[in-house]
């Protein structure tokens, strides 16, 4: 499976809305960076997403290494 990067570089070059999703995972960042518990849905086993249209991140924070894991990115 392609990493996050190369998932969100292919759903920007596809995309006919290019700000837009540009826009988002620069909105998306900023948010995983402050409050990453704080934002998007938590899931089972202890992934979350975030929802900031036209992106869909899936990810994981571990605390304890103050690290948040973007596993995936699906553009909608």
């Amino acid at each position: 499976m392609p990493s996050a990067e190369d998932q969100l570089a292919a759903i920007w070059i596809a995309s006919v809305r290019q700000a837009a999703v540009t826009a988002a995972a620069d909105r998306i960042d900023q948010l995983l960076g402050t409050a990453p518990n704080g934002v998007g849905e938590s899931r089972a086993d202890g992934y979350r997403v975030l929802i900031d249209l036209p992106l869909v991140a899936y990810y994981q924070v571990a605390d304890a290494e103050r690290l948040v894991r973007v596993l995936r990115v699906i553009g909608r």
